[in-house]
C-alpha cells in the first residue's frame, strides 16, 4: 500500500461573488438579500471568511457569496489575499461593491480600477469576468443619479446605486 499526501483547496461555487475594499459594505448587503445572517462591524477585516446566502426567486434560487475584503496587493498575499481571490475564481459574475461617499466620480473610479488591477495580477480569468458595479451608501450621497452616471462614464459601463442599510435599489440590483 502507497500514502501519499493529499491537499484539497476548496473553493466556493456560487452564482455571484461580492467583492470589494474592506468595509464597502459586503456583508450588509448579503444580509439584506438573503437570509444569511454575517457577522457586521463597522472595522476592516470582519469577514474573514467567505459567507453564503441564498436569494429564493419563484423560478430559481440565486447563491451570493460575501467575499471578505481584499486591499491593494492581495495578489501578492497582502491582507487576506489569495484566501480572498481564490474564492472568486468559480463565481460566473462578480458584483462589485463600491462605498459611494468615498469621494466623487474619479476617486470611486481609482477606487475600481485598484480593485480590478488587483484581480488581473492574479489570474487574467478573473479579470475578465463579467462585473456589475454597485455604488453602496447611496443614502450618503446628496446626488446619487449624477454620480453614477459620472462613473458609469468613467469605466464604460453601467452602474447601479443601493443602500444596503435603508434597502434603496435594492430590488433593482435583484432583478
Amino acid at each position: 500500500s502507497v500514502e501519499l499526501p493529499i491537499k484539497l483547496d476548496l473553493k466556493l461555487i456560487a452564482d455571484a461573488g461580492i467583492i470589494g475594499f474592506p468595509n464597502a459594505g459586503k456583508s450588509t448587503l448579503l444580509s439584506r438579500l438573503s437570509a444569511a445572517r454575517p457577522k457586521i462591524a463597522p472595522y476592516p477585516f470582519t469577514t474573514l471568511e467567505p459567507q453564503l446566502g441564498v436569494i429564493e426567486r419563484q423560478e430559481r434560487s440565486i447563491v451570493l457569496a460575501d467575499i471578505p475584503g481584499m486591499i491593494e496587493g492581495a495578489a501578492e498575499g497582502v491582507g487576506l489575499g489569495h484566501k480572498f481571490l481564490r474564492h472568486v475564481e468559480r463565481c460566473p459574475l462578480l458584483i462589485h461593491l463600491v462605498d459611494a461617499s468615498e469621494g466623487d466620480a474619479e476617486a470611486i473610479h481609482q477606487r475600481i480600477a485598484i480593485l480590478n488591477r488587483e484581480l488581473a495580477r492574479f489570474s487574467q480569468i478573473l479579470a475578465d469576468k463579467p462585473q456589475l458595479v454597485v455604488l453602496n451608501k447611496a443614502d450618503s450621497v446628496e446626488d446619487v443619479p449624477t454620480l453614477c452616471h459620472e462613473v458609469g462614464r468613467l469605466i464604460g459601463r453601467e452602474v447601479l446605486a443601493i443602500s444596503g442599510v435603508s434597502g434603496y435599489g435594492l430590488r433593482e440590483l435583484e432583478d
